[in-house]
């Protein structure tokens, strides 16, 4: 895969602070989300090239390493064990170096072993080393799949990988897991396994980031009177209140009970819910009665 700018991409410069790459990747995020922009195609390249720079740049060790090894920064830990094998090697065949520095083929020898090359004495031949093909897969979730951390098996070539899938994973959101890709050739490295999460709405909730959104049917007499309701959400019932003269496309807001933040515990969005009047059907005639009197005191 092409080296891609991660801080190019949330519009940020290398020393953002932890705070600056939240902030970015949550209004970057929003804008390019898939529920937002349906059937663009663009929006969900971008939405997931979002989430792939926030994955690494919000995880200090992957940063540190993107920061010192750019393109290369996936293969850090290779390039450095391979840097240790060789000084080890050269400490071992100082007595040929000239004037104690190592000569110009040796240092070929280091960089061929760090950068695919293989590595031997002289007259030994050298096979190059491919790194494995990159896979891709899906994984379709319904809504309260994506409410709880669980864990998930799936087969990639053949192997079967399980997965934990974090609470609050979005719809489009693109996670890696290294080394599950193709093998590599020549002592290669094995490439990576991306998996895209497709997330379904609930007929009940859209969700847009972390919050939740449900219109409820509210009868006349309740929204005239005032009265009790009982609400499911994602975790269980509540009772509210409506107030007396609640008027239709009302919304209320109850906090804590949208979806859970992505790889942040105990944080969740909110749940706003807008009211439907429904106007009663097929009026008996004592009820269109009294409604006929009720509009000679007060017109509605």
């Amino acid at each position: 895969m092409d080296f891609v700018d991660y801080y190019k991409i949330l519009g940020i410069d290398k020393t953002a602070s932890e705070k600056d790459i939240k902030n970015a990747y949550r209004k970057l995020a929003r804008k390019y989300h898939p529920d937002l922009n349906p059937n663009d195609q663009a929006a969900k390249s971008k939405f997931q090239q979002i989430n792939e720079a926030n994955e690494v740049l919000s995880d200090a060790v992957k940063r540190k390493k993107y920061d010192q090894h750019g393109e290369d920064w996936k293969h850090a830990e290779e390039y450095e064990k391979a840097r240790q094998n060789q000084q080890q090697t050269s400490g071992s065949r100082s007595a040929n170096f000239s004037g104690g520095q190592p000569s110009d083929s040796q240092f070929s020898d280091f960089f061929e072993s760090m950068f695919g090359g293989g590595f031997g004495g002289a007259g030994q031949s050298r096979q190059t080393k491919y790194r494995g093909d990159d896979f891709n897969a899906e994984i379709k979730l319904q809504l309260l799949d994506a409410y709880e951390t669980h864990k998930q098996t799936l087969s990639v070539n053949g192997k079967n990988i399980r997965i934990t899938i974090p609470a609050g994973i979005e719809n489009g959101q693109t996670i890696k897991i290294t080394g599950h890709g193709g093998a590599g050739l020549n002592g290669g490295p094995n490439g990576d396994l991306y998996i895209t999460f497709s997330v379904v709405n609930d007929a009940r909730f859209k969700r847009l980031g972390k919050d939740l959104y449900r219109t409820i049917q509210l009868d006349i007499f309740t929204a005239i009177l005032g009265g009790k309701l009982t609400v499911e959400t994602l975790n269980g019932k509540v009772k509210l209140t409506v107030n007396p003269e609640t008027q239709n496309a009302t919304k209320i807001k109850l906090k804590g009970k949208g979806f859970p933040v992505y790889k942040q515990e105990g944080q969740f969005g909110d749940l706003y819910i807008t009211f439907s009047i429904k106007i009663p059907t097929n009026l008996s005639d004592k009820q269109r009665e009294l409604f006929t009197e009720l509009a000679k005191i007060q017109p509605l």
